[in-house]
């Protein structure tokens, strides 16, 4: 490693002075102009990790579902997971280096991860379609040969995509095959096969409009939709043609005002979801005949997803351990139909997608997904071989119903959460239980909630625990929550503080949405008291 021709090309790609980023769940984001530096450390950093795992590393160019002038990148572990929290506080370290501290920190990462720098590395990388991928891409490309690692820039993919691509090199492609193709190919066979056993018949469940927020997601769909064409016809919406990633439309939109995006014609009772910017976050909506509009949001895709595969396994008298992960912002009726209804067990986590990931692990088959439709299913190499051995075992038509389990494994991409593979299951379990939108969305009425956040000078004043539905400090905060919630039917609270600015979020549900706006304001003037709140007061209304 020849630390002189690495500064040298450092100071090609120079850090903006005084910018300090942390990589957080979802990578870096800001600006697009301020990330060049990052994109070119990010490419020494994935080399490094591969050196270490011995396995090919992933480098994903997007944000997401932020704006269009932002950016981001966020590096993909061996087995399409995200990166290891070490090797996050490796990626703000380097991040944030001053020029002049560039080898120091290179070298300290190197020694105390014990990196070979003998050994080969190979990286991936995919981009999505902003107007500053391109070129950012190319930063990350530096990086990697500087370091002398081997890369294939697979260009335009979702981020979903790329974590796919991942997990294929890595598995020596028992996953999947590592193109574009193979993932077209694995997905659509399993959703083509799962949907021959439908009965119903007609255009009646089989027609979906799909917003793709002028996303990578049109683009990728458009490619795929032939593979799966005789079991769903989807019409794309907001395909970038037109308008701006992600403004006015795309899932983050639509879940945070509860409305339906624009560029978007919608009749009554016609289903419809939308992606988010880089396709791997899902939500449905429909307006009813009254003109409503009614969202089908994560907690509903779980509830649908988990309960499917009860019954399939009830059918075949086979007892796998499922759980249902969530976090504290699932709605409070999802948690009890699942529990009270359904017998699935749920379990809270943190919020973040890591979290929800890891504690789905421990189950054979682990479900979760987050209330903004980021999720998927994961099962364990036992549940897996044990249904792929049944598929073979059993008769009739019990040995249907474990070819329809194994078509749901191959479904999923379990590598992440996937706005495609989450569409073509929800679509499936729809057609074979005949269900219509407004039946799926009738399980169960999510009770009225409010999130609201409150600017305080210091968000590191609250501390939280029970997966962040207690809080800690400041004295006094949780006992005023309490005495609150005691005030209002069905209801709950909890506040926790931002990831990313001095705020503090305020999430409360109740009977009705009056009371739920009513006890989120009063816990807004709680957090306000009790946490050192800056600016104006609360005020009621919303």
């Amino acid at each position: 490693m020849d630390l002189d021709v690495i500064t040298k090309y450092s100071a090609l790609h120079a850090k903006p002075g005084g910018l300090i980023l942390q990589y957080g769940t979802a990578g870096f984001r800001t600006k697009a102009e301020h990330l060049d530096h990052v994109m070119f450390r990010m490419g020494l950093l994935a080399v490094l990790r591969s050196k270490q795992t011995k396995s090919t590393i992933g480098v994903m160019v997007t944000a997401s579902h932020n704006p269009e002038e932002d950016n981001g990148v966020k590096l993909v572990d061996p087995l399409g997971e995200m990166l290891a929290p070490s090797w996050e506080e490796h990626a703000t370290c380097l991040a944030n280096a001053e020029e002049q501290d560039m080898q120091r920190v290179l070298i300290g990462i190197i020694e105390k991860e014990a990196v070979n720098l003998q050994q080969d590395a190979f990286v991936v990388i995919g981009r999505d379609t902003r107007p500053s991928s391109e070129k950012l891409s190319h930063s990350v490309i530096d990086g990697v040969t500087i370091l002398r690692g081997q890369f294939h820039d697979y260009g335009l993919l979702t981020t979903p995509q790329l974590h796919y691509m991942v997990y294929c090199r890595n598995t020596s492609g028992q996953y999947g095959k590592a193109t574009i193709e193979g993932y077209y190919q694995k997905l659509s066979k399993a959703f083509v096969e799962l949907t021959k056993q439908a009965s119903c018949s007609g255009d009646e469940y089989r027609t979906l409009k799909v917003d793709c927020a002028n996303g990578i997601g049109a683009l990728k769909l458009r490619e795929m939709e032939h593979y799966f064409s005789q079991g769903l016809s989807v019409h794309v919406f907001n395909d970038g043609t037109k308008g701006k990633l992600n403004h006015l439309c795309g899932a983050d939109f639509v879940k945070s005002h509860q409305k339906p995006p624009e560029g978007m014609e919608m009749k009554s009772n016609e289903r419809c979801c939308s992606f988010d910017g880089d396709a791997d976050r899902i939500v449905y909506y429909y307006r009813d005949a009254d003109g409503h509009f009614h969202l089908i949001d994560g907690d509903k895709i779980a509830t649908l997803i988990s309960s499917f595969l009860k019954e399939l396994l009830l059918e075949i008298g086979e007892n796998l351990n499922i759980g249902v992960v969530q976090t504290a912002y699932a709605n409070g009726s999802s948690t009890r139909y699942l529990e009270e209804v359904m017998k699935v067990p749920v379990y809270c986590t943190k919020t973040g997608v890591k979290h929800l990931h890891h504690k789905a692990q421990e189950f054979d088959i682990g479900i979760y997904f987050e209330a903004n439709g980021h999720g998927t299913v994961l099962f364990s190499k036992v549940a897996e071989m044990k249904i792929k051995q049944l598929a073979k075992e059993l008769e009739d038509n019990k040995r249907k119903v474990a070819k329809m389990l194994e078509n749901i494994i191959d479904l999923f991409n379990q590598a992440a959460g996937d706005a495609i593979s989450d569409m073509l299951v929800t679509e499936a379990i729809l057609a074979l239980k005949g269900l219509t939108i407004q039946q799926w969305d009738a399980l169960y009425t999510d009770l009225p909630n409010r999130q609201l956040k409150v600017k305080v000078a210091d968000r590191q004043v609250i501390n939280t625990t029970d997966a962040e539905r207690q809080a800690v400090t400041p004295p006094g905060l949780q006992e005023a929550i309490n005495g609150l919630v005691k005030k209002y039917r069905l209801s709950r609270a909890f506040v926790r503080p931002s990831g990313t600015e001095d705020v503090v979020r305020v999430y409360a549900e109740a009977d009705s949405q009056e009371s739920a706006d009513s006890l989120a304001h009063e816990v807004s003037l709680a957090v306000f008291q009790l946490a050192g709140g800056v600016g104006e007061r609360p005020q009621p209304g919303f």
